[in-house]
């Protein structure tokens, strides 16, 4: 098991945004959470990289405690977060900012590979490469936020609502490259409103309400579930 959370509590004050969530991760799939907006999604997200500190329960990642590891212990362990709406540096260049995701890694050559490689996904990274990061396109900088997150070769990569306000041509474009990293063996926790599309690139699914776990299984179980389909597929 890559990840696992068990019995997860966070709380904003009063309020208890994670209510005993349990789920895991194994290596080489692709997990999405689903779930309508302040069901939990986000918050779970922040407590495992520790932007959220978590109340009660545990998150084990290669078989070691990192519940309250600080964020920059847990990027150094291997999880990369593409946090929602994308976050990058506006007024560095686009090349710039995709190095800043190789902070990690020593050797030149090997930032260079990580970059081309990041390149093959997302070949219009290379033609804006001098340009600053606040004159892309929103898409544009979703694939720049994917492309900085790979160049820390994670072991887990975590993508916080990667087709959030995109045109539906860009949101295939990504997907498609969600696709085309799970081939290469990387894997993948999803958080996505886009219920259809991220059930139909993950191998399994969980569904949040109000800060639980309502409804867990294989994607083509929770595809023709009748609650998912109902609540979440406009079926």
């Amino acid at each position: 098991m890559l990840l696992e959370i068990k019995n997860l509590i966070a709380c904003y004050g009063k309020f208890q945004a994670l209510r005993e969530v349990s789920l895991n991760v194994q290596k080489g799939e692709i997990v999405t959470i689903l779930g309508a907006n302040g069901a939990g999604k986000t918050t779970l997200v922040k407590s495992i990289v520790s932007l959220t500190k978590v109340t009660k329960g545990e998150i084990i990642f290669n078989g070691a405690q990192i519940t309250r590891l600080p964020s920059y212990e847990i990027f150094r362990r291997g999880i990369s977060l593409c946090p929602e709406g994308g976050g990058c540096f506006p007024d560095m260049s686009v090349y710039k900012n995709l190095t800043i995701g190789s902070l990690l890694i020593k050797n030149a050559s090997d930032i260079e590979k990580e970059y081309k490689q990041v390149i093959e996904l997302f070949p219009i990274l290379e033609k804006r490469k001098m340009q600053k990061a606040g004159s892309l396109s929103g898409g544009e900088r979703q694939m720049l936020a994917i492309g900085r997150a790979l160049m820390a070769r994670p072991e887990l990569l975590i993508l916080d609502e990667p087709s959030l306000g995109l045109a539906p041509l860009v949101i295939k474009s990504i997907f498609e490259v969600i696709e085309e990293l799970r081939k290469n063996g990387l894997t993948i926790l999803l958080i996505e409103q886009n219920a259809l599309k991220s059930l139909k690139v993950a191998d399994r699914g969980y569904v949040m309400e109000l800060g639980k776990i309502l409804i867990y299984g294989g994607s083509n179980v929770l595809i023709e579930d009748p609650t998912v389909k109902k609540a979440y597929l406009g079926m």
